[in-house]
């Protein structure tokens, strides 16, 4: 009557399941990492300098490194290395080894907007707010005036007429 078997056992015949890892080793990661900088480096952003409306030349503007700038050169998606960096067995050797190449490799990051924008290579504004650096001011009182409130409590003046 022929066979009554469902299904099949195809997937036991395959030599490994699942995708190879990308990176099997920190140094790998670490030698990806590095060859983006240079990239970054090797490859600035180009600015037409303009003279009485002509294109006169470029200008070579520095290629602010990022965390997803990376991951493209990666040809990974932006989640990866975050994932990555998240579920690290911190217990094994080589989790920790990956730990620090990543730790490295966002510090570099950091460093090289931070310097940038430091030095004028890089826009301060974009860089700060990229990097989290905030200067926030707060002003208090009332929703009606608050400016007034301010200057009242600063000056202890009331703002209204004076009795002579």
């Amino acid at each position: 009557m022929g066979d009554k078997r469902i299904g099949n056992q195809f997937w036991k015949a395959r030599s490994k399941h699942g995708r190879s890892k990308i990176f099997s080793t920190p140094g790998k990661l670490w030698g990806a990492a590095c060859e983006y900088f240079q990239w970054a480096e090797d490859n600035p952003l180009q600015k037409d300098i303009i003279y009485q409306g002509e294109v006169t030349g470029q200008e070579s503007l520095l290629r602010a490194m990022t965390i997803s700038g990376l991951c493209i050169f990666l040809s990974v998606n932006s989640d990866y290395l975050t994932d990555f960096k998240d579920n690290l067995d911190l217990k094994k050797k080589q989790g920790k080894d990956f730990s620090r190449v990543i730790k490295n490799i966002y510090e570099i990051i950091k460093t090289q907007k931070f310097e940038g924008a430091s030095a004028g290579l890089l826009n301060p504004n974009i860089i700060a707010r990229d990097l989290g650096l905030t200067d926030k001011k707060e002003l208090s009182g009332s929703a009606e005036n608050p400016l007034t409130m301010v200057i009242k409590e600063i000056s202890g003046n009331t703002l209204g007429p004076t009795s002579d």
